[in-house]
Parts: structure tokens; sequence; C-alpha cells
């Protein structure tokens, strides 16, 4: 450690507080330090690494050559607070509270019903207000871009981007909105033939405060005069490892590098942050020039531009579109292709910190800037106590040639970009998982000189990324081809040469290989055509045109605002206006949401003595442990204990579940020990330091065609069958079988997996205060694991950021983990996963291997299905079993097939437990149904659309398990879906639009849905309540439901202010705890409002028959008076309220039974967009009619639909987890796991409420919460249309599998042409590839 003077003070602001720092510490993140230093907790923590914008705060730094202040959107998990000394932090707290005011922005964005758990929520706000900063009247283009960086789990996006477009200039909302009238059916007679008037208005306008900009906090005047101080000096902060300079000038900043050559330079840590954090690198010392004036200029000149290394990326978007406006198209060609990419790039947060400078020099290999700067011609100012020198940003500097590299004591000053000429043209082509805020599965820089005049090549470049371990330059292909004219041949050529010269090994890193080598030349091949067309354009006599049917190949898909309208049946008027029930009601925590004063457990505050709990888990699959070894972990200070398998006072295996793993090891991510300590920090340092020693054990098994080899289930097989299968098959036109992959998903919850475990001092209490479903699988696994009653363990939920199925069964299992180690510590214990924890050890949705026989008559009709399911349980039951019931018994969806059999067995292999997940099997095995109607349709010339009508439930009717239902719902959303989403007319213009496009392809599909709510078992779908009135009138209810975010709470207190007949401002709810109400079931099966909304409805008319006797005496008096009076007449005041469940049953052994208490039905149409050159697809336009029967809460359930459908979009094409081939999990962080952004959901997104009658569930509702899920495979499906479109142009097969996830790569290596025929294919039995499919 270099031996430098006392450490100075840090000085900043946050939310207008001047905050010292005399201890500033460079490893301290302002993440943790607003959380546990301020105790500012509205911030959160949901990945770590920058890539979801839960922690996004406001960072305004004033310039004193400009004298403006730059305010900016950060993530404060990558911050090191000793970057922010003279900034003010802005928190979502400093925006708005419930205690003072709350901001305009915060308000719109609850009342938009924009927020569900709430855990994104106050990103979401920061993003938003942070522009408003900057642009007071922003356009709707800017607020999509401004929540690019930002992730949500619940909502679907739609309402967030819907509050912040009523800031906009001109409203865009619907314009009929106001008038309640809806836009797609202008006449006055109702939407439907039954006498609803429908409604189009969740939420009134007119409810807003008006947005003021003037009203803002001022900079802190104190941070102005530090900036203007002319006696600046170089500052030191020095932590317990490491030492952080910022410089004074740019002299001393080359002091400091030739000092400390090896030491980086951090500007936005965007780089070398995520390197220590997640990559173990130390630094003992960081130089941070932030705000260092010569760092930051743009200096125009006549042949280019000179861009300052400190420009943020945002900044240089901003100079180069001034530039771009200032200068002839000819010579920004360069500058524009930077534009493109610089829309895309990360988030708003990331491109707000990375700078220039710092991009360049640190050249990853996924870089989407380097290749186009490179073949822009660029080159790299430098600057040392030396002096200055330039070098060219070009392959040799890309590919990191030892030659071209930086000296040590060398900094980045500038960035030279020269104009483009006229016969010189640069582009930047990329693909990725998701169309912003990915890393580049492919990109590329290309330009290409032409002799004045000719079409003859004078300079050709061509640079890569992704591709191997740094940006490569096909330098080679491109001398060849100097001379050559610009013509198909010099294009095949270039193809050969350049797949010659850029390997990518087939087990290479990141796998897709064949697909990365067909995505060199689909680019090249773009490129080559915008060339062709640049050529065209300049002298359409000397150069031809390229082909009509080839131009839209040339654009990539344009980033849209997403719009919509959302129908509902509009409330009855004559019902009492105090009646909530039918009203879209706001979330009643939705203020609190998007304030930041929603508390989520780890929002609580430090328990006395509380330690912090880090795991260590098992790296091999299957594995017997020698030899753990805690030694090392044990002597590092703050260290309390390490607790493991011995320590585990009661049951270490409960019910198949191991809690801490002994002996052996049966999976990747198992916990075999864990860390108490007194920070989370020395907890995870030590558990680094735990050594296991393993013997591996075979078999290993991790993919389901691997367990059925070695025969290896879970469970017995699951059965239900009608008709005569075997015969039927003798008797018809034609038979197909056929196999569907279906991958799994992963949950990601914005908030991790989160538990407070605190031992009481007496009677061996234990208290937990944890996110789940199922309060009571958590006593149960506690009380198991500590050998005690379950009456001495408290489980309390106030709130779970997101589940999804994933705080199912999950928690009982950490709960345990957690309560052992507070047993053995006697000390309250802390346990948060992080992301890359949680994702890894908790698992997700079940991978699904389908296997079908179909036969049917050449007219479309099905007279025979034999189905097989095999799902990927993982090490341990958990919910497998159960899965696979519920899989088998859904598994006809809306076809009535009179000869139908499905049978289904959960597989046991070596990867984490898969469990619960939104939809609980159905959005996997209705794929398998979906499949082989689109099959029999290709086989009959018919669309799908029709095979479906003609097989689907007309009358009443038996399903294959012998329940009797009226498809009449399903009929209706089917009917109105397709006439009001025009599926005939779009489905001919897509047609249309296919024969005119060779390379894009568009695609429709229809899917209708018979979903099942509830459980095949009685005693699972009981509830309780207990409802307390106080002697002020008001009320007190619990129940046994948790909130998830999908506004359950919200729900009861609109029950309760029906039944009891008082406003909802008298009625609170508080949480969920197992001390109030007991035994209660899982909070799952899209039954939360229907059992619980019995229960409290039922202690509501108790206690309403207990005040009849005295609102009888007193007719005329207030609900407060009633009270009173009751109290004085003895009357109990507090009752619990109880439903007994739905009576379902199912008889597995006979396959038949009434295992359902009703059917949900929908239907959904989705239109897409294919780039048969790259795999991308845009999602268009989808259209729901959901069964809604009569909604309690529109906005609820119109919110549950549209989170789910987007939800099951990102399952059915872009999410996609990545297993090596020896069961280790890669995808474990939003890096490499991609759920749905703003940019993914449909640019037109239309959702209908359709009214029918379920006069069993409470005042005739239905429970929607997962129902969505399965209508996102309408946009898969419509993806296999469009694929299909363009394998028949090119005369391939007419019947292909294409299984879930559409991948882009998957997409892309279906739609066979020229260039995937020309790759270099490897025999798969010469190497192990880097990932597998487990399905």
């Amino acid at each position: 450690m270099p031996s430098l003077s006392n450490s100075d003070e840090l000085i900043f602001c946050v939310n207008g507080r001047k905050v010292i720092e005399k201890n500033a510490d460079p490893e301290v993140y302002l993440l943790f330090y607003l959380r546990k230093i301020l105790h500012l907790t509205g911030t959160k923590y949901s990945c770590g690494s920058g890539g979801c914008g839960a922690c996004t705060v406001m960072v305004s730094r004033y310039d004193p050559k400009t004298k403006k202040i730059h305010h900016y959107p950060v993530t404060a998990c990558l911050v090191p607070i000793c970057s922010l000394h003279g900034a003010a932090v802005t928190t979502v707290e400093g925006v708005g509270s419930i205690k003072t005011r709350i901001h305009p922005v915060q308000e719109r964005l609850a009342k938009c019903h924009g927020t569900q758990c709430g855990f994104c929520s106050p990103g979401m706000v920061m993003s938003i207000y942070t522009l408003l900063r900057n642009h007071p009247e922003p356009t709707p283009e800017q607020i999509t871009e401004a929540l690019g960086g930002n992730l949500c789990r619940c909502t679907g996006y739609r309402p967030i981007v819907e509050s912040g477009k009523t800031f906009c200039a001109e409203s865009t909302v619907c314009q009929m909105k106001g008038s309640g009238k809806c836009c797609m059916d202008q006449e006055e007679k109702s939407f439907t033939s039954r006498q609803e008037k429908m409604c189009t208005k969740l939420y009134n306008e007119d409810e807003f405060q008006p947005f003021d900009p003037t009203q803002e906090p001022i900079f802190p005047p104190e941070l102005i005069r530090m900036a203007e101080d002319p006696n600046k000096r170089r500052l030191t902060f020095r932590g317990k490892r490491t030492t952080w300079i910022t410089p004074v000038n740019l002299n001393d900043l080359l002091e400091l590098k030739t000092s400390f050559p090896e030491a980086p330079i951090i500007m936005g840590n965007t780089a070398v942050g995520p390197s220590i954090k997640f990559r173990d690198e130390f630094h003992p010392v960081f130089i941070s020039p932030l705000g260092l004036q010569e760092l930051y200029f743009v200096d125009s000149t006549d042949d280019g531009v000179t861009i300052g290394a400190g420009y943020s990326l945002a900044q240089l978007n901003d100079a180069l579109h001034f530039i771009v406006s200032e200068q002839p198209k000819e010579k920004t060609k360069t500058y524009h292709a930077l534009l493109k990419h610089l829309r895309t790039l990360a988030g708003a947060q990331i491109r707000n910190m990375a700078t220039l400078g710092g991009h360049v020099v640190s050249r990853p290999n996924y870089s989407d800037l380097n290749p186009i700067l490179a073949a822009g011609n660029a080159t790299i100012n430098l600057i040392s106590k030396e002096g200055k020198r330039q070098i060219p940003l070009d392959g040799r500097f890309l590919e990191k040639s030892p030659e071209a590299n930086l000296k040590s004591e060398e900094t980045v000053l500038s960035v030279y970009i020269p104009h483009s000429t006229q016969w010189h043209f640069v582009s930047g082509l990329r693909i990725a998982q998701r169309q912003e805020n990915a890393f580049a599965i492919v990109n590329a820089g290309m330009s290409v000189k032409f002799e004045d005049g000719t079409d003859t090549i004078k300079e050709l470049q061509m640079f890569y990324g992704s591709v191997g371990p740094t940006v490569v330059s096909a330098s080679k292909t491109c001398q060849q081809l100097i001379g050559r004219k610009w013509n198909d041949q010099m294009l095949s050529d270039a193809c050969r040469l350049v797949l010659d010269e850029i390997y990518i090994p087939p087990d290479a890193e990141g796998g897709m290989v064949e697909y990365r080598r067909t995505l060199i030349i689909s680019l090249l091949f773009k490129f080559y055509l915008k060339v062709r067309r640049g050529l065209n354009k300049m002298d359409p006599h000397k150069f031809p045109d390229i082909p009509e049917k080839f131009v839209s190949a040339l654009e990539d898909f344009p980033i849209e605002t997403p719009q919509g309208i959302q129908m509902f049946q509009c409330v009855d008027p004559h019902q009492p206006l105090q009646d909530p029930v039918g009203h879209p009601v706001m979330h009643q925590s939705a203020i609190k949401h998007t304030t930041g004063e929603a508390v989520f457990v780890d929002d609580m505050p430090p328990i006395s003595q509380e330690l912090f709990l880090a795991v260590v888990t098992s790296t091999r699959a299957h594995a017997k442990i020698i030899l753990i070894d805690t030694s090392a972990a044990l002597a590092l200070p703050g260290v309390v204990d390490v607790i493991t398998a011995e320590d585990v006072p009661g049951d270490n295996s409960y019910q198949g579940e191991i809690f801490y793993a002994q002996n052996e090891v049966i999976c990747v991510g198992q916990i075999v020990c864990t860390v108490a300590a007194d920070t989370y920090a020395h907890a995870k340092e030590a558990a680094k330091k735990v050594r296991i020693v393993y013997e591996d054990l075979e078999p290993r098994i991790i993919t389901i065609e691997q367990a059925l080899e070695h025969n290896s289930f879970l469970s017995a097989e699951k059965k239900i069958e009608q008709g005569d299968v075997e015969q039927a098959f003798k008797y018809v036109d034609q038979i197909i079988e056929g196999k569907v992959h279906v991958e799994g998903q992963e949950h990601f919850y914005m908030e991790t997996q989160t538990i407070l475990a605190i031992p009481q001092e007496e009677d061996k209490e234990m208290v937990l205060h944890l996110g789940t479903q199922f309060q009571t699988h958590v006593q149960e696994y506690v009380a198991a694991a500590l050998n005690i009653p379950r009456n001495r363990i408290a489980c309390h939920t106030k709130r779970a950021g997101g589940a999804f199925g994933g705080k199912v069964s999950k928690p009982a299992l950490l709960g345990a983990v957690s309560a052992v180690a507070a047993k053995k510590t006697g000390h309250p214990i802390r346990f948060i996963l992080e992301r890359g924890d949680d994702m890894l050890i908790t698992a997700g949705r079940h991978p699904l291997l389908g296997k079908y026989k179909i036969g049917f008559m050449n007219n479309g009709v099905i007279k025979a299905a034999d189905i097989e399911y095999y799902i990927n349980g993982g090490c341990s039951p958990d919910e497998s079993e159960l899965v696979m019931e519920f899989m088998v018994l859904r598994s006809e969806n809306a076809y009535y097939i009179p000869n139908f059999r499905c049978r289904g067995r959960p597989c046991k292999t070596n990867l984490p437990s898969n469990t619960a997940f939104r939809g609980f099997g159905f959005p996997q095995g209705i794929v398998v149904g979906e499949a082989y109607i689109t099959a029999v349709a290709s086989q009959c010339d018919l669309t799908p659309e029709q095979v479906k009508e003609i097989n689907m439930y007309k009358r009443n009717s038996r399903t294959a398990h012998k329940q009797t239902f009226n498809p009449e719902p399903l009929r209706r959303c089917w009917k109105e879906c397709l006439e009001k989403s025009s599926f005939s007319a779009r489905k001919l213009a897509a047609e249309e639009f296919n024969k005119k496009n060779y390379w894009k392809k568009r695609g429709l599909a229809a899917v209708p849905m018979k979903f099942t709510v509830g459980m095949p078992t009685a005693f699972y779908n009981q509830a309780a309540a207990l409802v307390h009135i106080y002697l002020d009138g008001s009320v007190l209810v619990s129940h046994s439901g948790c909130e998830l975010g999908q506004g359950l709470h919200t729900k009861m207190i609109q029950v309760a202010s029906r039944e009891l007949n008082i406003p909802e401002s008298y009625i609170h709810l508080s949480e969920t705890n197992t001390t109030t109400v007991s035994n209660a079931t899982f909070t799952a099966g899209s039954m939360g409002a229907d059992i619980n909304g019995k229960a409290v409805q039922n202690a509501c008319q108790i206690l309403k028959a207990r005040l009849e006797p005295v609102i009888r005496k007193n007719p005329r008096g207030t609900w407060e008076a009633w009270i009173s009076e009751a109290y004085k007449e003895s009357i109990s005041l507090s009752t619990t309220g109880y439903f007994k469940g739905y009576q379902t049953n199912m008889d597995w052994k006979k396959g038949e039974g009434n295992a359902f208490p009703y059917f949900v039905y929908g239907a959904s149409c989705s239109e897409v967009e294919v780039d048969c050159l790259t795999g991308a697809h845009k999602l268009l336009r989808t259209d729901i009619f959901m069964d809604a029967a009569f909604s309690i809460n529109p906005a609820v359930d119109i919110g549950q639909i549209e989170g789910a459908f987007v939800q099951g979009m990102g399952f059915y094409t872009i999410e996609e987890l990545k297993y090596s081939p020896e069961g280790v999990l890669y995808s474990r962080g939003p890096d490499d796991y991609k759920i749905p952004t703003v940019t993914e959901i449909p640019e037109e997104f239309n959702v209908t409420l359709v009214c029918s009658q379920n006069p069993i569930a409470i005042y005739s509702s239905k429970g929607l919460g997962e129902a969505g899920m399965f209508l996102g495979s309408s946009v898969l499906f419509a993806i296999y249309d469009a694929v299909a479109a363009a394998r028949r142009e090119r005369g391939l097969t007419k019947t292909f599998t294409l299984s879930s996830p559409a991948t882009p790569e998957l997409i892309r290596m279906t739609c066979v042409d020229q260039f995937t025929d020309m790759i270099p294919r490897d025999d798969p039995s010469t190497f192990t590839p880097w990932s597998i499919h487990v399905s």
C-alpha cells in the first residue's frame, strides 16, 4: 500500500442535506451507503450489476465552465461514494414523501396503476424524474428511452410508460379515454351482444396534481462554491485496503499515472466495478479524474471531430446529434452508425456513467462502438508526462497487440473521429437477445471506400465483436478484396474469405457457434446491400439498385412507444357510490411504492447484534463430500461462525428437501454451509475461504434424455384417458408424430429471497420476517429443523417484491437454513440472497420434453391424440409431482379430441430443484398442443386458426378427466378476439407484406385458452380471516393470503368495504402472519382473492349480523355511533371468517374427478415481424380477450393479465437459461438472462375483460393471476407463422419443429438460406459444447 498523507473529507449532498464522510472507503458503493449508513431504503438492491435499474438515483453536478447543472441517472450499485465529491444525489425520498408532499411523478405512476409489487417503482420514479429535470415536456420517445435501463417483472410496462406520457406536451393517451368511449368501437351500441356497458378509463387524469418544473429543489449553493473554488487540490480517500485519488488537474493526473502505472482510471466504474464485484479483481489504488475540465470538450474541424475522453456515452450521443444536424449527410455516416448503437447500448443509467475514453480503452470484446470507430478510422489521442502521441483505433489496437497498446503511464485524452466522405460508407450492425440493454451476440463495424465515381474497392474494413476474446478485424479478407467491384461475386468471395479468417471454435465460450458464424456473413450481406443502395442513390444510371424485395433488410426494427386500450365492464350506475367493488381502485400501497416508503424485509432497520449470512454452495452436480475445511474462514475478521449440517438440531432432511448438504451433494448450487459475520462483506469474503474437497459420483444426470436413459424419476406416472386411442389411430386419414422441447424460466422477482430470523429470549421462540407465498410451509420446515412445535414460530409477511411461484416452497428451505444459523449463533440473522445465488439455488420453471402422436382426417378433424410429458424436476421432490398433475389435467386445453390420452412423469436430475411458477405447468404443456394443431394445419393445407375452430369445444361438454363445463365464454373470447383484432384482414395484409419482402416476414397467430384455478385437493382451497372493529369505527382485516404485488390486500379492502357498507378509508390491512391466521394455505393457483375474499366476506357478514339489532334501533345513526353502542351492549366486535374451500376432487386411479372449481377462458392474437437474416423479431400488436366474469377490480385484473402476458412472451422468446454439460448454471443475472424490457412489449397492446357468470366465486369474479401467461404463446406461434412463410419461399419442408424459447438463434437457424448453408459445421462427437439444453 503506498504511503500517502491522511484521508481527506468527502463532501456531497443527499436530498439537499450535506454529508461529510471523514472515513470514505473506496470499496463502499452508494447503494450500500444510502441503505445502511443513511438508512434511506427507498433505493433498492436487486442485481448489484447495474442491469435492472432498481437502484436508480439522480446525480447532479455543477460545471464551472458552462455554469450549468447537469442532472443524470445512475445505478447506485456501481457508484463508489468517493466519486461523489461535490455532487448532489437525489433519491426517491428526496423527490417526494407521503409525510410531506408527493411529487406528480410518484402520484401518476401510482394512479396509472404502474406499480404492482412496488420493488422496481422507486427506480422507475427516478428515471422519469431525472428526465423531467432535463426535459420538463418530454416526447413519448424520450420516456421510452429513459425507462430502457429499468426492469419490471410485474406490470408489463404499459401503465408505467402511460404514467410518463402524461407529462408529454400533447397527451398521447387514447384520445377517447376522456369520454369513456372506445376508439375501437365508435358506435353507441354496447360492445357485446349483452347489455353491459364497456369502459376504457382506469384512472382519472383530472385527479392529477399539476406538474410545475419551477418548484424543484435548487442545487446546493455550497457545492457551486466548492466547484468554483480556485484553490482546489488533489483529494485522497484512504480505505481499509484501497486508496482513491482525485487529481486536481491534467498534470496532476499524469504525475499520478507515473507514480501508480498499474492503477485503473475510474470514471463511470461500469467496467472496473463489475470486475471487482463479480470477478474478484483487486486494485490497491484508484485514480479518478472525474470532472477534470481538460477531459470534457468537443472540438469540431473541417475534417472531423475530437471528443474528450471524459464525455459520458450520453454526452457523446448529444454531441453527435448536434454535429449530424450541422453537417451535410455524406460527412456524418460514421456518426449516424454510432448514434444507432448508442440508442440501444445498455440503459440510460449506464450510458450516463460510462465514458468514451473508458469504453475505448477497456476494449470489451462485445463493444458496440469500437468496431464502428475503427471502421471510421478514428484515432486515440494519448498523453503522459513524456508528452502526447496518437495511435490509430484499428484492428491491432482492438486485438490488443502489444505494440499497439497504451503504455502504463499513458492516459486517453480524447478520441478523434474523421468525417466520412462522398465515396466512403460506414455502418454499424448488431443483434442481441433483446433490442436494448443487452450485450450483442455478434456486432460489426464496416466501412468501404471506393475509387471516386466507381464501385471499385479502394479500402475495406470489417471489425466484428463477440466472435472471440477481443474485437476481431477481418484484415486479410479486406486486403484480398481491394480492387474488386462491389457486386454479388465479390460478396460471395467475401463471405467465404471471412469465414476462413474468423474461426469460432465449436466449444467457444458463449455457445451459439453456428449461429454466430452465420451472423458474421449475414451482417456482411446487410452491409453489402446498404452500400449498393447508397451507390444507387448517388448515381442511379451507373449503379443498379438492390431488388425491391430486399429493401426492408436494410433497416433495424424501430423502437416505438407502446400504446393500447383497456376495456372492462362499467360499474352499474345504481351501485352505491361508496361501494368500491368493480371500480379500478389503485393498489393500496401504490403511493408508498412510488415514494419508497413501502417497507420490504431488507428495509427493516438493523436489529441489535444482527449477523449477516452468506452461503457456500456446491460446485459439483453429484459428488461425495470428503472434507469441509472452515479454518481459514473462521480466522477472518468479523466472522462469528460457520454453520453446517452438524448444527441442525432437528431434521436436516425433511420431506425430501435437504437443508445443509451432508456426505454428498446432488446439484451445483446446493447449500453446503453458511457463514455468519458482522457484515455481509465479511461473511461473503469468508465464504470464499471455505475449502470443500469432493469426489465425483456417477451417474451425473443433467437433461431429461439422460434421466430417461437412467430411468430416474421423482414420482409415478400420471395419466388421463378418454375413448380408445389405439383403435382410433386405425381409422384416420393421417398420423403425425413429433417432439417439442420447452426450456425453463427464471422467476426474476425483483426482490431476491430475503429473510430476517430473530431468535427470542424465551421458550425457544423464533420470529421470521420474509417475503413468501406460503407461511405455513415456512413454519413447518423451521419447526422440523429446530425440533420445536410450530406454535413457537411466528412468520410475518408485509409484502413480497414479486414471487410468481418462486416464493411458495423455496422460502421454507431458506427459512430453515437461516433459523438454524440464528439458533446456533443466538443472534438475529439477516439473510439476503444475491441475485446470482438466488438464480442458482432456487431454480425456476420446469423444462419439458413433450412427445405427441396425432391421428386426424384430411378436413382437419383430430380423432386421436397420444401425449407424453417429461419434465426436469431437479434433485428433490419440491412441487414437481403436483406440476405434472396439473400439466396432465390441463393438457387438452380448448380442444375436444374424442380419443385422448396424456401421460406424464417428472424426472429426477442433478440440477437444483425446479419449483412452482405462474401457470404451474400449463404454459409449457400447452405449447405441445398448439404445436400439433399447427402441424395438423400444415398437413391439411388449412390455417392453424381453422383447425383450432374445427376442434374447439362447442357445447356443454366433459373434459378428458370427466368434469362438465360450458365452453360458451371460451367461444365468445375466441370469436371476439378474431373479429375485434381484424385477424383475417391483417392476415391478408401480412401475406401481402411477405410477398414483397424476402428478408423480413410477418406472422400472426391466435390462441384460445381453457385455464383452471384452485387445487384438485379440496383442503388446499380453504382460507380464514380475522376482522376487528375498534371503538372509533376503524377496522383491521387480517387473512391467510400474502401480498405479492397482485393487489390481494386491495381487493380484500374492497370486499370488507362492501360487506360492512363503510368507506375503504376506514379499513386497514397491515400484514399476514401466522399468529393471527393459522394454517394458511399458499397464495397461489390464482385463488388468493377467491378464497380469502370468501373468508373476509364471511367475517364481515357475521359482524354485520351482530350489529343488525343496534342498527335497527337507530337506522339513521352513524357507523361510529353503532359501534359505540354495540360495545356498550357487550356485542363482540371481533370475529374470524372462514371459507371451507371449493369442494374439488381427483381420483388418479380412475383418471377422473371434478379437479377444479371453474375454468378461466381467454384468447389472444399477436402479430410479429421477423428479420430472417439476424433472427430478431418485433412484436407489433397483441389483442387479449379474457373471460373475467365480473372483475372486482379491473385495474388490478388488467395489470395481472398484461404482466403475465409479458412474462409469458419473455418465456417463449428471449428468456434462455444456459447450463454447462456439467450442470452449472451460467445465467445468473440480468447481464446473461434477459427478461423483457419496455422495448419488447407490443407496440399496440389491447386488453378486454369479457363478462360472464361465475356464481361459485365471490361476486361472480374469476381468479386471473396466472391466465395471461400462456397467452404469451401467441407471440411464439406468430413467430412460427413468419418463419414458415420464409421457409415456404425458400422451398423448404412444410413442417418443422419450433421449440421454445424462439430465441434469435432459433429463428435465424430455422430460416435456412444460402448463408446458413455456407458456414462450417462440426461433428458433435468431436467436441464438448459450452452449453446444453436440459429439456
